[in-house]
Protein backbone atom coordinates (compact mmCIF):
# COMPACT_ATOMS: atom_id res chain seq x y z
CA UNK A 1 0.00 0.00 0.00
CA UNK A 2 1.48 3.36 -1.07
CA UNK A 3 2.34 6.01 1.39
CA UNK A 4 1.15 9.41 1.25
CA UNK A 5 4.08 10.71 0.01
CA UNK A 6 4.41 8.15 -3.26
CA UNK A 7 1.13 8.89 -4.18
CA UNK A 8 2.19 12.53 -4.14
CA UNK A 9 5.06 11.50 -6.12
CA UNK A 10 2.80 10.06 -8.43
CA UNK A 11 0.52 12.46 -9.08
CA UNK A 12 3.23 15.23 -9.61
CA UNK A 13 5.03 12.82 -12.18
CA UNK A 14 1.52 12.34 -14.34
CA UNK A 15 0.98 16.49 -14.59
CA UNK A 16 3.09 19.07 -16.66
CA UNK A 17 4.52 20.70 -13.47
CA UNK A 18 5.12 19.81 -10.15
CA UNK A 19 1.62 20.35 -8.79
CA UNK A 20 -0.40 17.62 -8.12
CA UNK A 21 -2.34 17.18 -10.64
CA UNK A 22 -3.69 19.55 -14.03
CA UNK A 23 -6.46 21.00 -11.94
CA UNK A 24 -4.27 22.18 -9.16
CA UNK A 25 -1.83 23.67 -12.42
CA UNK A 26 -4.14 24.82 -14.18
CA UNK A 27 -6.08 27.18 -11.11
CA UNK A 28 -2.15 28.23 -10.03
CA UNK A 29 -0.83 29.41 -13.17
CA UNK A 30 -4.30 31.75 -12.44
CA UNK A 31 -3.13 32.16 -9.28
CA UNK A 32 0.38 33.91 -10.42
CA UNK A 33 -1.00 36.12 -12.60
CA UNK A 34 -3.23 37.63 -10.13
CA UNK A 35 -0.33 37.46 -7.77
CA UNK A 36 1.12 39.44 -10.53
CA UNK A 37 -1.45 41.97 -11.03
CA UNK A 38 -1.19 42.94 -7.18
CA UNK A 39 2.03 43.61 -7.66
CA UNK A 40 1.43 45.85 -10.18
CA UNK A 41 -1.09 47.64 -8.12
CA UNK A 42 1.05 47.83 -4.95
CA UNK A 43 4.01 49.35 -7.51
CA UNK A 44 1.09 51.85 -8.97
CA UNK A 45 0.07 52.47 -4.78
CA UNK A 46 3.84 52.38 -4.35
CA UNK A 47 4.77 55.18 -7.32
CA UNK A 48 1.57 57.60 -5.69
CA UNK A 49 3.37 57.04 -1.95
CA UNK A 50 6.58 58.51 -4.27
CA UNK A 51 4.53 61.28 -5.43
CA UNK A 52 3.12 62.10 -1.75
CA UNK A 53 -0.05 61.40 -3.49
CA UNK A 54 -1.40 57.72 -1.64
CA UNK A 55 -4.62 57.21 -1.93
CA UNK A 56 -4.46 53.64 -0.03
CA UNK A 57 -1.46 51.82 1.52
CA UNK A 58 1.14 50.53 -0.47
CA UNK A 59 0.81 46.82 0.36
CA UNK A 60 -1.12 43.61 -0.36
CA UNK A 61 -3.58 44.34 1.45
CA UNK A 62 -4.17 48.06 -0.55
CA UNK A 63 -3.42 46.41 -3.58
CA UNK A 64 -6.54 44.13 -3.03
CA UNK A 65 -9.08 46.48 -1.59
CA UNK A 66 -8.15 48.91 -4.81
CA UNK A 67 -9.06 45.92 -7.36
CA UNK A 68 -12.19 44.98 -5.48
CA UNK A 69 -13.53 48.59 -6.30
CA UNK A 70 -12.53 47.94 -10.01
CA UNK A 71 -15.63 46.91 -12.31
CA UNK A 72 -15.69 42.92 -12.15
CA UNK A 73 -13.42 43.27 -8.79
CA UNK A 74 -15.27 41.58 -6.69
CA UNK A 75 -15.80 38.58 -9.89
CA UNK A 76 -11.63 39.04 -9.98
CA UNK A 77 -11.01 38.43 -6.00
CA UNK A 78 -13.12 35.82 -6.21
CA UNK A 79 -11.27 34.15 -8.67
CA UNK A 80 -7.91 35.22 -7.29
CA UNK A 81 -8.00 33.62 -4.59
CA UNK A 82 -9.16 30.15 -5.79
CA UNK A 83 -6.40 30.57 -8.03
CA UNK A 84 -3.55 31.53 -5.01
CA UNK A 85 -4.79 28.75 -2.84
CA UNK A 86 -3.95 25.89 -5.92
CA UNK A 87 -1.08 27.46 -5.95
CA UNK A 88 0.08 27.17 -2.34
CA UNK A 89 -1.14 23.89 -2.51
CA UNK A 90 1.28 22.95 -5.94
CA UNK A 91 4.57 24.89 -3.72
CA UNK A 92 3.32 22.62 -0.69
CA UNK A 93 3.81 19.31 -3.73
CA UNK A 94 6.67 20.96 -5.16
CA UNK A 95 8.69 21.54 -1.89
CA UNK A 96 8.11 17.64 -0.23
CA UNK A 97 8.07 16.03 -3.99
CA UNK A 98 9.07 18.24 -6.80
CA UNK A 99 12.63 19.89 -8.40
CA UNK A 100 13.43 16.57 -9.84
CA UNK A 101 16.03 17.66 -12.22
CA UNK A 102 18.40 19.88 -9.43
CA UNK A 103 20.04 17.66 -7.34
CA UNK A 104 21.60 18.43 -3.62
CA UNK A 105 21.63 21.71 -1.83
CA UNK A 106 19.98 23.20 -4.73
CA UNK A 107 17.27 21.47 -4.64
CA UNK A 108 17.09 21.90 -0.93
CA UNK A 109 17.29 25.53 -1.32
CA UNK A 110 14.58 25.80 -4.20
CA UNK A 111 12.03 23.11 -1.80
CA UNK A 112 12.74 25.73 1.30
CA UNK A 113 12.01 28.69 -1.15
CA UNK A 114 8.86 26.59 -2.50
CA UNK A 115 7.63 26.67 1.24
CA UNK A 116 7.85 30.51 1.67
CA UNK A 117 6.28 30.93 -1.68
CA UNK A 118 2.85 28.89 -0.55
CA UNK A 119 3.13 30.89 2.94
CA UNK A 120 2.89 34.42 0.97
CA UNK A 121 0.27 33.37 -1.69
CA UNK A 122 -1.70 32.05 0.86
CA UNK A 123 -1.04 34.42 3.33
CA UNK A 124 -2.66 36.62 0.07
CA UNK A 125 -5.32 34.41 -0.40
CA UNK A 126 -6.28 34.84 3.31
CA UNK A 127 -6.21 38.76 2.81
CA UNK A 128 -8.59 38.47 -0.47
CA UNK A 129 -11.08 35.80 1.35
CA UNK A 130 -11.01 39.00 4.09
CA UNK A 131 -11.98 41.36 1.74
CA UNK A 132 -14.91 39.02 0.06
CA UNK A 133 -16.50 37.82 2.91
CA UNK A 134 -17.13 41.17 4.68
CA UNK A 135 -15.62 44.48 6.07
CA UNK A 136 -11.56 44.28 5.65
CA UNK A 137 -9.89 43.40 8.58
CA UNK A 138 -6.93 44.91 9.85
CA UNK A 139 -3.67 44.19 7.69
CA UNK A 140 -0.42 45.03 6.82
CA UNK A 141 1.37 47.34 9.29
CA UNK A 142 -1.61 47.33 11.56
CA UNK A 143 -1.26 43.39 11.67
CA UNK A 144 2.77 43.31 11.37
CA UNK A 145 2.27 45.75 14.73
CA UNK A 146 -0.28 43.62 16.33
CA UNK A 147 1.72 40.16 16.01
CA UNK A 148 4.78 42.41 17.47
CA UNK A 149 2.44 43.13 19.85
CA UNK A 150 1.44 39.43 20.72
CA UNK A 151 5.09 38.47 20.52
CA UNK A 152 6.35 40.67 23.21
CA UNK A 153 4.01 39.66 25.57
CA UNK A 154 5.27 36.23 25.68
CA UNK A 155 8.14 35.18 27.85
CA UNK A 156 11.41 35.77 26.23
CA UNK A 157 9.08 37.77 23.47
CA UNK A 158 12.49 40.35 22.38
CA UNK A 159 14.00 36.86 22.06
CA UNK A 160 11.08 35.82 19.80
CA UNK A 161 10.50 38.77 17.79
CA UNK A 162 14.13 39.05 17.06
CA UNK A 163 14.46 35.62 16.12
CA UNK A 164 11.52 36.38 13.33
CA UNK A 165 13.83 39.56 12.43
CA UNK A 166 16.39 37.15 11.64
CA UNK A 167 14.36 34.88 9.48
CA UNK A 168 12.75 37.86 7.68
CA UNK A 169 16.40 39.00 6.84
CA UNK A 170 17.39 35.08 5.71
CA UNK A 171 15.03 35.40 3.32
CA UNK A 172 15.63 38.72 2.24
CA UNK A 173 19.55 37.20 1.72
CA UNK A 174 17.92 34.06 -0.44
CA UNK A 175 15.77 36.49 -2.90
CA UNK A 176 19.13 38.19 -3.10
CA UNK A 177 20.72 35.39 -4.61
CA UNK A 178 17.50 33.79 -6.61
CA UNK A 179 18.24 37.50 -8.33
CA UNK A 180 21.98 37.55 -8.11
CA UNK A 181 22.11 34.07 -9.91
CA UNK A 182 19.13 34.17 -11.84
CA UNK A 183 18.15 30.70 -10.27
CA UNK A 184 14.51 31.16 -10.69
CA UNK A 185 14.53 30.64 -14.83
CA UNK A 186 15.27 27.10 -13.47
CA UNK A 187 11.59 26.58 -12.53
CA UNK A 188 10.47 27.46 -15.91
CA UNK A 189 10.19 26.21 -19.06
CA UNK A 190 11.57 28.82 -21.78
CA UNK A 191 13.13 26.21 -24.69
CA UNK A 192 9.93 27.86 -26.62
CA UNK A 193 10.68 31.31 -25.79
CA UNK A 194 12.84 33.52 -28.37
CA UNK A 195 16.29 34.20 -26.92
CA UNK A 196 14.86 38.03 -26.37
CA UNK A 197 11.88 36.59 -24.48
CA UNK A 198 14.23 34.98 -22.41
CA UNK A 199 16.30 37.86 -21.74
CA UNK A 200 13.79 40.28 -21.09
CA UNK A 201 11.97 37.57 -18.80
CA UNK A 202 15.35 37.16 -17.09
CA UNK A 203 15.72 41.06 -16.54
CA UNK A 204 12.07 41.38 -15.26
CA UNK A 205 12.66 38.44 -12.66
CA UNK A 206 16.26 39.97 -11.63
CA UNK A 207 14.59 43.48 -11.02
CA UNK A 208 11.77 42.18 -8.88
CA UNK A 209 13.80 39.53 -7.35
CA UNK A 210 15.93 42.73 -5.76
CA UNK A 211 13.43 45.23 -5.07
CA UNK A 212 11.37 42.86 -3.11
CA UNK A 213 14.44 41.69 -1.31
CA UNK A 214 15.12 45.49 -0.06
CA UNK A 215 11.94 45.85 0.55
CA UNK A 216 11.51 42.53 2.67
CA UNK A 217 15.13 43.50 4.36
CA UNK A 218 13.80 47.02 5.63
CA UNK A 219 10.86 44.91 7.04
CA UNK A 220 13.17 42.67 8.69
CA UNK A 221 15.33 46.04 10.08
CA UNK A 222 11.64 47.41 11.08
CA UNK A 223 10.79 44.28 13.03
CA UNK A 224 14.64 44.22 14.43
CA UNK A 225 14.20 47.54 15.98
CA UNK A 226 10.64 46.65 17.24
CA UNK A 227 12.28 43.84 19.03
CA UNK A 228 15.40 46.09 20.66
CA UNK A 229 13.29 48.27 21.72
CA UNK A 230 9.90 46.22 23.16
CA UNK A 231 7.71 48.93 21.13
CA UNK A 232 5.79 46.98 18.50
CA UNK A 233 5.03 50.59 17.53
CA UNK A 234 8.03 50.42 15.65
CA UNK A 235 7.29 47.08 13.37
CA UNK A 236 5.74 47.29 10.54
CA UNK A 237 4.94 45.88 6.85
CA UNK A 238 5.11 46.33 3.60
CA UNK A 239 3.73 49.84 3.45
CA UNK A 240 6.04 51.04 6.56
CA UNK A 241 9.08 49.22 4.60
CA UNK A 242 7.97 51.50 1.73
CA UNK A 243 7.60 54.59 3.83
CA UNK A 244 10.78 54.58 5.59
CA UNK A 245 12.72 54.13 1.81
CA UNK A 246 10.79 57.36 0.78
CA UNK A 247 11.80 59.07 3.67
CA UNK A 248 15.10 58.52 3.40
CA UNK A 249 17.18 60.74 0.99
CA UNK A 250 16.87 61.03 -1.50
CA UNK A 251 13.78 59.00 -0.59
CA UNK A 252 11.26 60.14 -4.10
CA UNK A 253 13.67 58.52 -6.60
CA UNK A 254 15.04 55.07 -4.46
CA UNK A 255 10.80 54.86 -3.89
CA UNK A 256 10.32 55.16 -7.19
CA UNK A 257 13.05 52.99 -8.33
CA UNK A 258 11.39 50.75 -5.83
CA UNK A 259 8.39 50.67 -7.21
CA UNK A 260 9.47 50.10 -10.90
CA UNK A 261 11.53 46.90 -9.66
CA UNK A 262 7.83 45.71 -7.67
CA UNK A 263 6.14 46.43 -11.13
CA UNK A 264 8.62 44.24 -13.01
CA UNK A 265 8.16 41.30 -10.73
CA UNK A 266 4.42 41.85 -11.18
CA UNK A 267 5.00 41.46 -14.94
CA UNK A 268 7.69 38.20 -14.59
CA UNK A 269 4.62 36.66 -12.80
CA UNK A 270 2.66 36.53 -15.94
CA UNK A 271 5.67 35.01 -17.81
CA UNK A 272 5.79 32.72 -14.52
CA UNK A 273 2.14 31.83 -14.83
CA UNK A 274 2.47 30.83 -18.57
CA UNK A 275 6.43 28.66 -18.39
CA UNK A 276 6.02 27.34 -14.79
CA UNK A 277 7.60 23.72 -13.88
CA UNK A 278 7.94 23.89 -10.19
Amino acid sequence: MPGPLQRLRRLVRRGPSDSPGRVVDALGRVGLVGYGLVHLMVAWLALQLALRMPDAPADAAGAVGAISRLPGGFAALAVGAAGLTAFALWQLAAAAVGFRWVHGGERVRKRFGAVAKSIATGGLAVITVDYLLGPARPGGDSAARSLAAALLEQQAGRWLLGGAAVTIMVLAVMMTYTGVRRTFLGDLDLDAVPAAGRAVIAGLGVAGHLSRALVLAVVGVLTGVAALTGDPARAGGLDAALRALGSAAPGSAVLTLVAAGIGAFGLFCLADAATRRA
